[in-house]
């Protein structure tokens, strides 16, 4: 019986070998190399520096619950808001109370800081979104805070709305996705500051 299984035994074990240094070792390797040498600001994570020293990330948002900043969505991140090693929603739908409570607490948050809430409140300043960690905001949620961002820092609607629509992107090659607005970039702006 060994001497059967001693012949296929030494393939096997050459084949895994093989695999694990090209699959485990080579193109990792590769990747890395490409990903640095080509998207390098991509592949360290897209890093918003002022000043020298790293602010956040373009890709992840941040808590801003202060009335002069603009604030993004809600993340359901635990047990910190925009955990990005926890991310994930809060998966729940329309019919649980939990997500009602959710929304009136963020509608009293923004009433609390000024804001008028006797409009319709865009949908994504009151819910978390799938993923938890969010950067941007709809161009609706931004203009609905507003007056009271103005308010806060003592300037004009219509100096901030102009700030917001100089970072409003557009939609990815004129038809994928939607028009946002990335809420750290918008926020350093207002406090005066370039990233670098």
């Amino acid at each position: 019986m060994k001497s059967l299984l001693f012949p296929l035994l030494r393939p096997l074990v050459v084949i895994f070998a093989v695999l694990t240094a090209l699959t485990g070792l080579a193109y990792p390797a590769v990747m890395t190399v490409f990903g640095q040498a080509v998207f390098h600001r991509q592949a360290n994570g897209s890093l918003v520096e002022v000043g020298g020293k790293v602010v956040g990330s373009e890709l992840i948002g941040q808590q801003f619950d202060a009335p002069q900043y603009f604030w993004g969505r809600l993340s359901a991140t635990t047990p910190n808001p925009y955990n990005a090693a926890n991310s994930g929603g809060s998966n729940l739908g329309p019919t649980n109370p939990a997500l009602a409570d959710e929304v009136k607490g963020r509608i009293a948050a923004l009433k609390a800081a000024g804001t008028d809430v006797s409009q319709p409140i865009p949908v994504d300043l009151v819910t978390s979104s799938a993923s938890g960690l969010d950067p941007e905001i709809s161009p609706a949620a931004a203009a609905y805070q507003v007056e009271r961002v103005a308010k806060a820092r003592h300037l004009s609607p219509s100096d901030v709305q102009a700030l917001v629509d100089r970072y409003t992107k557009g939609r990815q090659f004129g038809v994928l996705g939607e028009p946002r607005v990335n809420v750290l970039a918008l926020n350093l702006a207002l406090d005066g500051k370039e990233a670098d």
